[in-house]
Parts: C-alpha cells; structure tokens; sequence
C-alpha cells in the first residue's frame, strides 16, 4: 500500500468519524420562512450552536409546517420528538398554560412594559412546573393587541356588538364576549381567508401579524389604545434531546437561551409590528384609529372583569404580582 492510499483512507476515516458525530437538531416553525421568527430566534440559536461546537452541532429549521401542520400542536410535537425544538403559544392549547397566560389578560401589564422580563420573572416560581418534559429555550410576549377590522371601524365597544372577531385563545374569547362581539378561534394561518370569505369580521392580534401573514392586503382598518392585553410565545426543546446534548453544546445555548433570545425575539416582533403600523398609517387601503386616554378607558373598564375574574379562577394572584414585578 502507497502513501497516497493511506493518507486518503487516514482522510476518510476522519471525515466519517465527524459525521458520526455531528449531530443536527430540527426546528419546527409551522409559520411561513419569510415571518420574524426566523432572523429574530431561529438563525441566532443555529449560530450560536454552530459556532459554540465548531460544527459539531447544528440546527435546521422546518418552515410552514413540514413536521406537521397547525401550530395548536407544537408543545406536544416537540415531548414525542416529531421536532427537537420548537415555538408556539400557550393560547392555543389554554388549559395546559392557566397561569402563563396571565400576562395576556387585558391590563395585566402596562402597554409599555416588555412582556419577555415579566415571564421570566414568574418562571421559576410559578410558570415553570406548565412546561413538563422540556426545557425552556424562550419566552416572550409579542407587542400589545390591536383591533383589525375587514370592512368596519372600531371607536367603541358598541362598534363590536355582533361582529365575528378571530382570537388565539381562551382569554381573548373572554374578553371580546364581554365587549360584545362573538369570538370566533381559527389558526392565524387561516385567518387571511377568513376575511376574504367573510368567515370573521376581524381579528385581535399584534400589528405585526399585518406583515407576517399578509394580513395587510385583507384588513381595512385597525383600532389601536385600549389594553387588549398581548399574546405570549414560547420555544422549548425536548428534555431527552436537551439532556443529551454534549456539555459544549449546552455551553453553546447558555449563552443566548432564556432572557437574551427573549428578549431579541420580543425586541423584533415589536419592531415588526411598529413597521406594519406606519405602512398601515401611510395605506389608502387601511384607516387606523388611535383612540384616545377617555376612549380607551371605556373598554378598558369592561374588561376588568375579565381580568379579576380569570385571575381568581387559577388561583394566579402570586403569578400575577411576579409578572408586574411587586
């Protein structure tokens, strides 16, 4: 045997052995590949495996649903290993999440406060033990909801009585029964037909939704000032697959996973949702309506209830007081 045969082979059992060894985590993001998730969390956590094993470790993101369609089935995707990690909100599937969703109650938390800082500042104590079989990667709030109409404008609750309004979950079906609409719950990856057919009249969701599902083309108006609350998000990895990574490659997380990456991905759909603002603002097609301190108060006020009401039902006032921070 030459030289060259055997350096070849000594090259070729290298390059073996690194792909035995190499180990690929798939992502399931059942939105589409163009929506925030991907440059805000997705291509941040493939770099920093990446990077952080040289390799050795590294993330593929499946978009639009390939490792199975809807997203009301993410958390259970990812504890039977479909996916190794993945995103999706607790709205989706309400009763395995009572207390995460506080943070979405109408007037939990100041317009202004960041979502991400105050679940996280409830996790350890009483979020944590709602999230079996996995580790939580993130955690955040998207920018506060808004009123998005098809063909009507929003000033009051009154606009609302009748009207077929989309919502993600239980407690914005609350909260729009009490302003006096009928809360209609489909995916938001149907919710475009939806107003084109005249399935719903309108939806409450984040601004960002305009751009990251086209939502633009079918809205005519948006009604934003009342504290309609926020939807919340998470991303978890399966526990097993966690446990299993290598000590560099949970090194490699460490640096990005919990409070950064929330708050980068959070910091991105606010900046998503600013941006499909001001083209809705600059539309013909589109009429926004700020309403003012009074106008909003009013529904503001019909919501209390919801929020007093949901509270008491979990039994969440310690969760609630974590998440403002008292």
């Amino acid at each position: 045997m030459n030289i060259t045969s055997v350096t070849l082979g000594a090259a070729f059992a290298v390059t073996l052995a690194a792909s035995a060894q190499a180990q690929e985590l798939k992502y399931a993001n059942w939105a589409p590949p163009f929506h925030t998730i991907t440059a805000a969390q997705i291509e941040p956590l493939a770099e920093a495996l990446d990077s952080g094993t040289s390799g050795a470790v590294t993330l593929r993101a499946f978009h639009g649903g390939e490792l199975g369609a809807g997203p009301a089935d993410q958390f259970v995707r990812i504890v039977q290993g479909t996916a190794d990690l993945g995103w999706g909100l607790p709205g989706y599937t309400s009763s395995q999440f009572p207390k995460s969703l506080i943070l979405e109650l109408p007037g939990a938390l100041p317009l202004d406060q960041p979502g991400y800082a105050a679940l996280w500042r409830a996790f350890d104590g009483e979020l944590k033990a709602e999230f079996p079989m996995t580790e939580v990667i993130a955690l955040w709030g998207a920018e506060p909801n808004i009123l998005m109409m098809k063909d009507r404008e929003v000033r009051s609750p009154e606009d609302l009585r009748g009207l077929k309004i989309r919502v993600a979950g239980s407690i914005a079906a609350e909260a729009m029964e009490a302003l006096g609409a009928t809360p209609v719950q489909i995916p938001m990856t149907q919710v475009y037909n939806g107003l084109q057919t005249g399935l719903i009249d309108g939806l409450v969701s984040g601004a960002s939704v305009l751009s990251d599902f086209k939502l633009n083309e079918v809205v005519g108006s948006v009604t934003t000032g009342p504290n309609l609350g926020r939807l919340t998000f998470f991303t978890v990895m399966n526990k097993g697959v966690f446990d299993g990574l290598s000590d560099e490659a949970k090194a490699a997380l460490d640096t990005i996973r919990g409070e950064p990456v929330s708050q980068m991905t959070e910091e991105a759909w606010v900046a998503t949702a600013a941006e499909a603002l001001d083209a809705a603002r600059a539309s013909d097609s589109i009429t926004v309506n700020d309403l003012d301190a009074a106008e909003s108060k009013v529904f503001d006020d019909a919501l209390t209830e919801v929020t007093d009401a949901y509270v008491a039902q979990v039994g969440g006032e310690a969760a609630l007081a974590a998440i403002r921070g008292e």
